[in-house]
């Protein structure tokens, strides 16, 4: 069935983590810096199509698929914020990159916060899409969030999920934004549907359960930080009924050498919505 998914670039692959995990990533580019993209909860490396288009100009341009997401494989690996970041890192060696700036959305973002606490070696920058992780959660706020996912799992199935979460990650849904979504559904659609259950379970629960919030300052590499105004997912609002403005300005703090755009009229799929200013803002932080 893999033969009906298109990639728009060629598809290459990298065993890392000793063989046990199979690693789909597209390579496209040339540049003295790299760029390495990671997705979000349930996404593929597609969601970077609209950047690697432009700034493939300028820079190497990588994006993955994470384990248990899009063409990468799948199996009883923990889904964890660390496991991924443990990923990343052994990608990052066995294809001898230098230079890199590591580029996270949503969920990506947390990943590469932690990654940015275990192997702050390996980078030159940390950009920050709209990144999960920048919210704190007592013990009652992780049991509602946790609950109120689960609740959602009963009355939907994942297709609709799916659907729902991608409609609510824009401000304005772009005319191409159904031909993305039904790429999702298709990719989603070649696992296991227990394991696809199983999988966004546990990074749910592992992005509840690695909070990084507080040790950001030990972050010292720079950091950009992007959102989008009308982010209607970050700050989960039912728990914490504060601005995303307010949210990202006061996170900023928390790095030593960080700095922080709001973009206007914009969702959660900010490198969707506004490729053109995240590219913009990308270009000058990684010149």
């Amino acid at each position: 069935m893999t033969e009906t998914i298109s990639y728009p670039y060629p598809l290459k692959r990298q065993k890392v983590l000793h063989n046990a995990v199979d690693l789909a990533y597209v390579d496209e580019g040339e540049g003295e810096a790299t760029l390495l993209f990671v997705h979000g909860l349930g996404h593929s490396l597609l969601g970077w199509t609209k950047n690697i288009e432009y700034l493939k100009q300028y820079y190497r341009c990588i994006a993955i698929d994470l384990p248990g997401n899009g063409l990468s494989s799948t199996g009883q690996y923990p889904y964890s914020m660390h496991f991924f970041a443990e990923v990343i890192a052994d990608f990052i060696r066995e294809q001898k990159l230098t230079n890199v700036y590591l580029a996270g959305h949503s969920m990506g973002g947390q990943v590469s916060m932690i990654f940015s606490l275990l192997h702050q070696d390996l980078i030159k920058g940390l950009i920050l899409c709209a990144p999960a992780g920048f919210e704190t959660f007592n013990d009652w706020e992780k049991s509602l969030y946790r609950n109120t996912m689960y609740f959602v799992d009963m009355v939907s199935n994942e297709e609709t999920s799916l659907r729902k979460a991608i409609q609510n990650s824009f401000y304005i849904m772009p005319d191409n934004a159904p031909a993305f979504t039904q790429q999702l559904v298709d990719l989603m659609k070649l696992q296991d549907r227990s394991h696809y259950r199983y999988m966004i379970d546990n990074c749910i629960a592992a992005m509840l359960d690695e909070p990084v919030y507080e040790k950001l300052p030990r972050v010292t590499i720079p950091v950009l930080i992007l959102f989008g105004e009308r982010d209607n997912l970050i700050p989960n609002r039912f728990i914490h009924p504060i601005s995303t403005k307010s949210l990202a300005e006061t996170a900023a703090k928390q790095f030593p050498n960080a700095e922080v755009h709001i973009i206007s009229q914009c969702g959660h799929f900010l490198q969707w919505e506004k490729a053109q200013q995240v590219n913009s803002y990308i270009r000058h932080f990684a010149s």
